[in-house]
């Protein structure tokens, strides 16, 4: 079925009815990319219960906060399941801490956007290299580069359907999804953190600000992405 098809069938359909569809369409080759966030928590929470093999993966930077691991263990331990998690290269991630210390990513974007290749976007690729698509937590409403987000989309870097059954929802919905089904929630949360990513590059927010704005506070507002989810230019 080619992308056009998939966003008319799926631009109406709920979160856990697109969750349905593709994890009967396409069993097994349908991959959860999970920061242990809040909406990743709640896909999590749709996706096992459509599917309790269900394939959710983990980027473990070497970097990640404590309370992140914690929800992770809580959550193997209350569904009874088991994480893909996937480290960056050993070599790369040596040659860089020697060649530039443990925090270069606070000297430059460019050293930035290098850390965060090695630590998240290489390992992603192995992790999406036997998939047909990714699932992912984002919402329009997080930032100003996830604005004109759909449903289903086309990632032309990995050349894979990418799947965002949440982008329509607010973060009230999510928060009561997270309560009604009482799903494990990262304590970062309630200590301020909107949005789960490395622990020296991740802030609490302040009143006001938005929700992506503890990612690299360093940064300009309007490009904070780690590459992930930067979509190549044509």
């Amino acid at each position: 079925m080619n992308i056009e098809t998939l966003k008319v069938r799926y631009q109406e359909s709920e979160a856990l009815d697109i969750l349905k569809g593709f994890l009967h369409d396409y069993p097994q080759q349908i991959v959860l990319a999970s920061s242990l966030g809040a909406e990743d928590q709640v896909l999590t929470d749709m996706m096992l219960s459509i599917e309790p093999k269900a394939r959710i993966f983990v980027l473990d930077t070497g970097r990640l906060h404590q309370e992140t691991y914690d929800v992770m263990a809580l959550t193997r331990a209350t569904y009874e399941m088991s994480y893909e998690v996937y480290f960056p290269e050993a070599k790369q991630t040596e040659a860089l801490v020697t060649s530039k210390g443990p925090n270069s990513f606070y000297d430059s974007i460019e050293n930035r956007k290098e850390c965060c290749h090695i630590r998240k976007v290489e390992p992603l690729k192995r992790a999406l290299s036997n998939c047909k698509g990714w699932i992912t937590g984002l919402r329009k409403s997080q930032s100003a580069t996830r604005s004109v987000l759909e449903k289903i989309e086309w990632d032309e870097t990995h050349h894979i359907l990418k799947i965002n059954p949440l982008a329509d929802w607010s973060e009230a919905q999510v928060w009561a999804y997270l309560k009604t089904h009482d799903v494990p929630v990262n304590r970062l949360h309630k200590l301020g953190f909107p949005s789960i990513g490395c622990a020296p590059c991740t802030r609490a927010i302040k009143p006001g600000e938005n929700v992506r704005a503890g990612r690299w506070w360093w940064e300009n507002p309007d490009g904070k992405e780690c590459g992930l989810h930067v979509k190549e230019a044509h």
